[in-house]
């Protein structure tokens, strides 16, 4: 008979979570980092009371709000190439309702975490208990069921011996690099205290292999195949190949073949930006660079990529008529995009495969790629001066469709500012150390450091794009500073995000977690502006200005300092340059205050995006951009 060990279901829970292990390339580490936290009911006197006597060496951090602390533990997973984890606990109802949008994060980023919500009373005995949804149809449904569309794996708990079936079925989830997401174990608060005798061996150290999964022969020699007929082949390196630890190959690759590199969002860094042939990001938001060489190239190989429609430009990126793909991922399901010879396989073994299949291959590319990367440096350099003068009667603001001069000044006399966001955001990635880490995720951010952030250090550029999720930057800044804690972290925010969500700063105090924020204040979301006044309409909501059309100026310094940051404002170069050698040298965490002017965020480069457009207004400038869309659409492949 086996032996057996009476715990409660949460104190099973926690003990089996301290001895998950995973083993990659040889080398064996802990999965489990720790449990991110915020105690109600249904969690405290269950989960609570088993972190008190089981934690061991998992860490145990107090989050401040539920979305916050899981968007966190989804940073850490992706800063740790998706081989170390957070669990997430949170109370029933709200708390656990909250977890929605970080889950929707990690889903589309296939990022794994662990939630924990707990639950109503799996004997329903005192039902309806406090923040339980009813509805009338089933007594089943409560706060957790929103949860399955943004789970990879749901499950609910109602009986202790349940729990060991669940937990083996969410870790093959999380260390599956094809399956990789969030999963939700949803425990009800009675059976998290109810006791039971467990089998012992259930809580034997757990290894979880992951295997780099290789391309069959065949399918490596259909795409070299038609890699071979290519004189102009293009790697587009998404998010995959970065997981994959796969920098080195494509640089290689790319520099002995002849072939350029252009970057997703999840890809970026993943080579330096200083090789030779990377071009930079593609797509909506791609450098010149990139997107010249895309409508050139005549065959692409995607490495761990989506092709989302940013990337592809709303299909229009690449010459889909002439062009052929070949796409490089562990997911069948996404080899199988742009009807692609297919590479089901690990992105660093089989570019390995493909590179050594390739005979004396070189492509007729080089020379034009090298044009490419200078003529987008000049631009870029122009982007790093620009000095914006509101009366000069030839300036014209950097984005198109802009608000009015008139409008523009008003701005600049409430702010206080005249200083360009491209000019900025430049003179930061020019003046912090190379190796630190920079965190972004929505708003006009995104897409100017996709443009002309240049990581020259690996893996350092952290964007979460996948669902663009607002209020990410700070606490996914805290993640990726829990992954590199002896190394400075930036989080690029702008006002509207800050404002979405920014608790996680005081968790990063609470534990001495140091955070540099940048926070770039143009009052407003004005990328949402410039796509809606870039279609035709006029400004509306989407500017910070109160009933009179005052435009607010809201000190953000100020709220970091009653929090205990120390804080800096900055309005030029001279200004910015100050604040940030004071931040790195700070011991806590820091925030900069940037006062820039509305549209002077980088624009687009050939580029297109497929947005919902009415097709009826009374308005004659959305009527004449429906035709321009109307016509786009009609370039871009259907399938």
């Amino acid at each position: 008979m086996s032996k057996t060990i009476k715990l409660t279901t949460s104190q099973a829970l926690v003990k089996f979570l301290r001895n998950q292990y995973i083993h990659f390339d040889g080398e064996e580490t802990p999965f489990v980092e720790g449990i991110f936290n915020i105690f109600g009911h249904g969690n405290v006197l269950g989960i609570g009371q088993a972190m008190q006597e089981e934690a061991g060496d998992l860490k145990v951090i107090q989050g401040k709000n539920e979305q916050g602390m899981a968007q966190a533990a989804a940073a850490f997973a992706k800063e740790n190439f998706r081989r170390k984890i957070f669990a997430v606990t949170t109370s029933i109802g709200p708390g656990s309702a909250n977890l929605v949008t970080a889950g929707a994060t990690a889903l589309a980023n296939n990022l794994p975490v662990l939630f924990l919500p707990a639950d109503t009373f799996a004997n329903r005995q005192p039902d309806p208990v406090l923040q339980q949804i009813e509805q009338h149809h089933s007594q089943k449904i409560t706060t957790n069921d929103a949860l399955k569309p943004v789970s990879r794996y749901w499950d609910r708990v109602e009986r202790p011996e349940q729990l060991m079936s669940a937990l083996l079925r969410a870790f093959e989830v999380l260390t599956n690099p094809e399956t990789a997401g969030p999963v939700t174990l949803s425990i009800a608060q009675d059976v998290e205290g109810e006791a039971f005798e467990f089998d012992a061996a259930f809580f034997n150290k757990r290894v979880h292999y992951i295997d780099r999964v290789l391309p069959s022969d065949d399918a490596v020699l259909r795409a070299a195949s038609t890699l071979k007929k290519a004189d102009k082949p293009l790697i587009v390196v998404g998010g995959g190949a970065k997981y994959s630890l796969a920098g080195e190959e494509i640089a290689a690759f790319s520099r002995e073949r002849g072939i350029g590199i252009v970057e997703t969002q999840a890809g970026k860094s993943t080579v330096s930006s200083s090789h030779p042939y990377n071009l930079g990001g593609v797509g909506v938001t791609g450098t010149l660079a990139a997107n010249k060489a895309a409508q050139q190239a005549d065959v692409i190989i995607g490495v761990g990529t989506r092709y989302t429609d940013f990337v592809t430009s709303s299909k229009t990126a690449f010459n889909f008529e002439e062009a052929s793909f070949i796409n490089i991922n562990v997911s069948r399901m996404q080899t199988y995009k742009m009807e692609a010879a297919q590479l089901v396989g690990d992105a660093k073994v089989s570019i390995q495969k493909l590179h050594n299949m390739l005979d004396d291959y070189e492509s007729a590319f080089s020379g034009e790629l090298m044009e490419y990367k200078n003529e987008w440096d000049t631009e870029r350099k122009r982007l790093a001066g620009i000095q914006v003068n509101l009366d000069d009667d030839y300036y014209q603001p950097e984005v198109s469709d802009s608000l009015s001069r008139e409008q523009l000044k008003k701005y600049a006399e409430t702010l206080e500012t005249s200083y360009a966001q491209s000019t900025a955001l430049i003179k930061v990635n020019e003046t912090v150390d190379p190796s630190s880490y920079v965190v972004t995720s929505a708003g006009s951010l995104p897409g100017d450091m996709h443009r002309i952030w240049n990581p020259t250090v690996e893996n350092t550029y952290h964007v979460e794009y996948g669902y663009s999720a607002m209020g990410y930057e700070i606490a996914g800044g805290l993640g990726v500073k829990l992954a590199h804690p002896d190394t400075e972290v930036y989080s690029m925010v702008g006002d509207g995000s800050f404002l979405m969500l920014h608790s996680e700063l005081v968790t990063a105090l609470q534990y001495n977690m140091k955070l540099n924020i940048i926070l770039f204040d143009n009052a407003g979301y004005g990328c949402i502006n410039n796509l809606q006044m870039g279609h035709g309409s006029d400004s509306f909501c989407t500017e910070f200005t109160g009933e009179d059309g005052a435009v607010l100026n809201i000190d953000y310094a100020a709220v970091a300092a009653g929090y205990g940051m120390n804080t800096f404002t900055a309005k030029n170069n001279a200004e910015l340059e100050q604040a940030l050698k004071q931040a790195e040298n700070s011991e806590k965490s820091t925030l900069i205050q940037i006062k820039v002017l509305p549209k002077t965020m980088t624009d687009g480069y050939e580029d297109f995006w497929n947005v919902g457009i009415a097709e009826h207004s009374n308005n004659p400038n959305v009527m004449q951009k429906l035709e321009e869309v109307k016509e786009m659409r009609s370039r871009a492949r259907q399938y």
